[in-house]
């Protein structure tokens, strides 16, 4: 099969042959149909979290079922999205619904199914590789979807909206009326926006760099727009929520002044929400007396803290009301030959997600 793989940080992917191993006991393998490209696809190519070489990257898919290990309880033809989580359904952190924490070992964590020609191990990136046409991954990572939804619509739904949404619906559980801030008006960003309309937030302050980003976070749910170019981002938050800060902020940019930023956003006894994942070696320095004097909260937010065969079908059925947008975050697609162009639209900030056919 074909795939884009990563042979040196910060070059671009070479797309070439490779290949993939039938699957095992609780495996399935899936013939892809479309890969969306995260940001954090990105970083990981440029090397943001190091991990061995080379390696193929992509996580954000969906496609159709080809084939079944044993215990496998898919059938071949059925139409799946196909996420990095991986989640043994019994273990200390799965019963306590925390699947995204998931601490068993499978096999597929000590032997990947990709290889060169010529035998040589090939690394599962985010334990998807989907960068390909196809890939063999745990069951536990697969959720069927109906017929009537577009595959490239479909994959937006392995990571970009249950990471932004589910950080504002799972994992701070948001009460309407409450005021949100989001830091970051990229595809998670947008998604958490989504989350906060969903939650009947208000206000929904959108903040980011780039003007035309915001112009999109109307649409999706922001009530207000900070340009943090031009704008005073504190003062216009604070006026729009009554001199006090926000109740929420959620940061979806992997970045350290961000989270500073986020901080000093929050009102007293406010939840910071990090969304976003930065390199690893990110730091920052906050007032730790400051933080508990004022009675605020700092909580991570993996994955949305989703529960994937609970929160998929219930995002389906939202988009199939019209009310959740998938479609418009989809702004071009590619062939897998230009994926390097493709991510290099993402980093100009030319696209909100651009998608790979396969």
């Amino acid at each position: 099969m074909r795939a884009a793989v990563c042979h040196e940080f910060g070059k671009p992917l070479v797309v070439e042959e490779i290949q993939i191993a039938a699957p095992h006991a609780g495996e399935v393998k899936v013939g892809l149909v479309a890969c969306a490209i995260c940001h954090s696809d990105i970083h990981a190519i440029e090397g943001a979290w190091g991990g061995p070489l080379p390696v193929v990257y992509g996580h954000e898919a969906a496609g159709v079922v080809e084939e079944v290990g044993s215990g496998v309880a898919l059938d071949v033809g059925q139409r799946v999205v196909v996420t990095l989580l991986r989640s043994c359904g019994h273990c200390y952190f799965c019963a306590l619904g925390l699947p995204a924490q998931c601490e068993t070992t499978f096999p597929l964590h000590e032997h990947s199914p990709l290889t060169t020609d010529n035998g040589h191990s090939i690394f599962q990136g985010f334990r998807t590789a989907a960068f390909a046409e196809q890939v063999v991954v745990d069951q536990s990572q697969l959720v069927v979807i109906p017929e009537e939804l577009a595959f490239e619509s479909a994959a937006l739904l392995a990571c970009g909206v249950i990471t932004g949404l589910g950080a504002v619906v799972n994992t701070a559980k948001v009460p309407a009326g409450s005021s949100v801030v989001v830091i970051g008006a990229g595809g998670v960003g947008l998604n958490s926006l989504q989350g906060a309309r969903l939650s009947e937030a208000d206000p929904i302050i959108a903040i980011d760099l780039m003007a035309t980003k915001l112009d999109v976070a109307h649409a999706f749910g922001a009530t207000d727009c900070v340009n943090a170019r031009e704008d005073d981002v504190e003062a216009v938050v604070r006026s729009l929520t009554g001199e006090r800060g926000a109740d929420y902020v959620f940061v979806t940019v992997g970045s350290g002044p961000a989270f500073e930023q986020g901080l000093g956003l929050l009102r007293r006894g406010g939840t910071l929400v990090i969304v976003g994942m930065p390199p690893t070696g990110e730091m920052s320095e906050i007032e730790l007396g400051n933080v508990a004097d004022a009675g605020q909260t700092i909580v991570g937010s993996k994955m949305g803290s989703v529960e994937l065969q609970v929160d998929v079908p219930k995002l389906v059925q939202l988009y199939q009301q019209g009310d959740l947008k998938l479609n418009e975050l989809v702004t071009a697609c590619y062939p897998l030959e230009e994926i390097n162009e493709a991510i290099d639209a993402v980093n100009r900030g030319d696209a909100l997600r651009n998608v790979i056919l396969l």
